[in-house]
């Protein structure tokens, strides 16, 4: 059977939570394999809304076994807290459907101190991170000094990784001017909490390697998007992993051959939080409208958006990079109404073209986006689950699409709601 892929291919927030539901559904494990709980997505299901941070989106779905695996900071605090949350809406989790990779980095509360103790800072730019600790702690993780799931069942070893931790920690908390990490209470807050996640914890590579070999459908569910990749996004303004489909493989202990499909969630717009360079950003009254119409607010923090233009660079760029074989294009009825609506095609740096993102900072501030423009419409597409059901302006918008980013489309979504999905191909298909 085959095994699918999920990751953003742009700034996030692209509707990676109701595709990934919806392909959850016909998976039998849900693994999720980057970042932590800055990551959010909304589900709705017959009507109720499901916030997930940290949980994978099948664990909304009976009978399908979730993953966090090793690719993932985990803050054991937060993740009690998404369970709690989610049990009080009727989700049953057990350690029989939701297993965490027992080599997990976990996320502690002098991570979050620093990460929002840095973002004070005056004195250097801000990244626009969430505060919560996620980049401190992949740090620690390349540091070698990550305290681990695993570490949490045995006290030596967790007093050995503290105090290794702590030599770090408090160098540089007073350089920030903070207080030292009160050790014993480190320790008992992770003494407290150990018996509530270690439950949970697995060799996960092992069972992916036995669902793998068993013919089960694997799903593979990544967080941000690409172009927030560490190495690939627009750095320093990205998040602390690696957001392309390669990751998958190695946050969850498989090989690369386990990879069938690779579906890149695209919207009709572009969108970012937070700060950094953006070329196709608008601040006039069309981009009031998209994010109004499109309710651009992030589901973790809250923050506004920052909305424009579709980037068809951009997008181009990610699939390759990502070796995307099919995107799901979301949010196509946001643009409903417009009368003419603009494509970027290309930038000119300097006055020079140029078709891809460069990599430097100071490059990327400078670019200057190429418009192609195109008819809009004005009969609604919301709620569409045929190609006969939308005007023809939109249909030659998204095969334009196609044919500037040079990826198919494979899912086109016209609603929060799951069913309002068109499918073209299906990743799942052998």
């Amino acid at each position: 059977m085959a095994n699918v892929v999920v990751v953003g291919a742009q700034w996030g927030d692209e509707g990676k939570g109701k595709i990934v539901d919806w392909l959850s559904e016909r998976a039998d494990v849900i693994a999720r394999f980057q970042g932590g709980h800055n990551a959010g997505h909304t589900l709705v299901i017959d009507g109720t809304v499901y916030k997930l941070s940290l949980l994978p989106s099948g664990i909304v779905r009976k009978g399908k076994l979730s993953i966090i695996g090793n690719g993932v900071v985990l803050d054991p605090w937060a993740l009690v807290e998404e369970i709690e949350r989610l049990r009080g809406q009727g989700v049953e989790i057990t350690p029989d459907n939701l297993r965490i990779a027992e080599n997990v980095p976990l996320i502690l509360p002098v991570h979050g101190e620093l990460d929002r103790a840095r973002e004070a800072q005056t004195a250097v730019a801000k990244i626009g991170t969430t505060g919560r600790g996620i980049g401190p702690a992949y740090e620690d993780k390349v540091g070698r000094r990550a305290i681990r799931l695993a570490d949490l069942g045995d006290r030596a070893t967790l007093a050995a990784r503290i105090d290794r931790l702590l030599v770090h920690h408090d160098a540089l908390r007073r350089g920030l001017g903070l207080e030292p990490v009160d050790r014993a209470a480190l320790t008992a807050a992770l003494e407290e909490i150990a018996p509530k996640v270690l439950p949970h914890a697995a060799p996960v590579w092992q069972l992916m390697n036995a669902a793998r070999k068993a013919g089960r459908r694997i799903l593979f569910e990544g967080a941000q998007g690409a172009l927030l990749d560490i190495d690939f996004g627009t750095y320093p303004f990205v998040t602390s992993s690696n957001t392309m489909a390669g990751m998958a493989a190695t946050g969850t202990g498989t090989g690369p051959g386990t990879i069938d499909f690779v579906l890149g969630i695209v919207k009709a717009y572009t969108t970012r939080v937070g700060e950094g360079p953006f070329p196709t950003e608008l601040h006039d009254e069309a981009g009031r409208r998209l994010g109004e119409r499109g309710h651009e607010f992030g589901t973790v923090t809250g923050r506004q958006r920052r909305c424009g233009w579709f980037d068809a660079v951009l997008v181009r760029q990610s699939c390759a990079q990502s070796g995307v074989d099919g995107i799901a294009l979301t949010k196509l009825d946001v643009l409903d109404g417009f009368d003419e609506l603009k494509i970027c095609v290309g930038y000119e740096l300097d006055g020079e073209p140029i078709d891809h993102l460069p990599a430097a900072t100071d490059q990327q501030a400078r670019l200057r986006p190429v418009y192609e423009t195109m008819p809009g419409w004005q009969e609604s597409t919301a709620g569409a689950r045929r190609w006969a059901d939308l005007p023809a302006a939109a249909i030659k918008y998204v095969r334009r699409i196609e044919e500037l980013i040079e990826c198919p489309v494979a899912l086109l979504s016209t609603s929060p709601e799951r069913e309002d999905t068109i499918l073209v191909t299906d990743p799942f298909a052998d």
